[in-house]
């Protein structure tokens, strides 16, 4: 079993701010790459950011390019997301995923997932 839970998430004002924290347990493995994705009502999943295991390779999706920043904190077990300049189109509920692998924005590729934490951007 492999649990990540999400926190950080709340209401914000556009322009704002927010860091997202992922922290993954249970079972560990040797090395893995996590993301973030978003998920809006009535829309589908999109990619937001991923991470390599060593920090060495990021990924962004274009409409949050320049604005979050993904890090990672492996002695913890955790990921971040650091969300600058927030917009209301970022709204919806975020979730992190892991995957024994490289980083990816595809979605499908990742094997485990948390429940997600809401951020609401403010007009």
């Amino acid at each position: 079993q492999v649990q990540l839970v999400e926190s950080g998430g709340g209401l914000v004002q556009a322009g704002g701010s927010l860091k997202l924290s992922c922290a993954a347990s249970g079972r560990t493995f040797s090395s893995y790459a996590m993301g973030w994705f978003r998920q809006a009502p009535g829309k589908e999943r999109e990619s937001v950011a991923a991470i390599s295991w060593s920090g060495g390779s990021t990924l962004y999706a274009d409409s949050v390019k320049g604005r979050f920043t993904i890090s990672r904190d492996n002695a913890k077990n955790t990921v971040y997301l650091q969300m600058n300049s927030l917009k209301p189109e970022d709204t919806a509920v975020y979730y992190c995923s892991l995957r024994v692998g490289v980083a990816t924005l595809r979605g499908t590729l990742y094997n485990y997932w948390g429940q997600g934490t809401q951020v609401t951007v403010s007009s």
